[in-house]
């Protein structure tokens, strides 16, 4: 299957509602924000978010296409019996784990890792602490170090405007320790949310880094068909059901592969208001399509 033969630029405006968009855990798991006070949710829980519709995707599929696994599951979606990367890379790739084909066949095996790409930092399985005749220590396989450079990046989303954050102090109705005639400090609580807000996020795909990993349209697709339902199947207590939905989402393809105008340029041209509204500026030759949130 031929790789990915145009650039694209994307965009997505979330529209949240008494929600905690994205915990931060060194801040009392209070919804993240910048020095400003603008909402802000990790690069790395949209991709979470990303992932999981992708294996959603997988799994729906009656015949298991190859290669659309994903690599990185979460704990409560997993859908092999793998207790680690290391064991799901081992079943895998087998004894080509660590070898000069790691990268080509893990960029086979799931997309996710062509996607995005993937770093196989994987200590040995051979014991430690074997000595030379001269008592010095022996040296012996350190693990496996490969790294492999995605096509698809992904920034953070920010909020349009600051967004006010409601706290909420929480009991136990039970206790969890003791013979149950009182309750301890561990019965008290904090939950955190975002009373509305609108949030934007903006991606690009590289043809040329795609050439490496074996990125293809195919998988753009795949990619373009989830982002309008990042948010179905991933409520959660601090996310209930309808809390946060996608509102739109804007699909720039250029008409070669260095791409017509500069990423930063193309997410220029969308403005969004804090009403989830938005205008665009024309480019010469590039007009995005715009899909309507799930």
């Amino acid at each position: 299957m031929p790789t990915l033969q145009n650039k694209i630029d994307f965009a997505v405006i979330l529209r949240v509602k008494n929600a905690n968009p994205n915990g931060d855990p060194l801040n009392g798991n209070r919804p993240r924000t910048d020095y400003a006070n603008f909402g802000e949710m990790s690069d790395v829980s949209i991709k979470r978010k990303i992932r999981d519709r992708l294996l959603e995707r997988w799994i729906a599929d009656g015949e298991k296409n190859d290669g659309n696994m994903v690599f990185v599951q979460s704990d409560d979606r997993k859908a092999d019996d793998a207790k680690s990367l290391r064991a799901r890379a081992e079943a895998a790739l087998g004894k080509e784990l660590g070898g000069a084909k790691t990268a080509e066949l893990a960029c086979k095996t799931w997309i996710d890792v062509r996607t995005f790409g993937q770093l196989f930092a994987l200590k040995s399985n051979k014991k430690a602490g074997k000595k030379k005749d001269d008592g010095s220590d022996e040296e012996g396989d350190t693990g496996v170090s490969i790294g492999i450079r995605g096509p698809v990046t992904v920034q953070s989303a920010f909020s349009v405007e600051p967004i006010d954050v409601t706290s909420l102090q929480i009991t136990k109705s039970v206790s969890g320790e003791g013979d149950g005639t009182k309750r301890g400090a561990d019965t008290m609580g904090m939950k955190h949310r975002v009373d509305k807000g609108i949030y934007v996020f903006y991606g690009s795909m590289n043809p040329q880094l795609a050439e490496k990993t074996l990125f293809s349209d195919a998988d753009a697709a795949a990619i373009k068909a989830v982002l309008p339902r990042l948010f179905e199947n991933d409520e959660a207590a601090a996310r209930p059901a309808g809390s946060m939905e996608v509102h739109k989402v804007f699909w720039w393809l250029h008409n070669c592969k260095p791409g017509q105008h500069s990423a930063a340029k193309v997410h220029r041209t969308l403005a969004v208001n804090a009403d989830g509204s938005f205008t665009l500026t024309d480019l010469p030759g590039l007009t995005p399509e715009i899909l309507d949130g799930f």
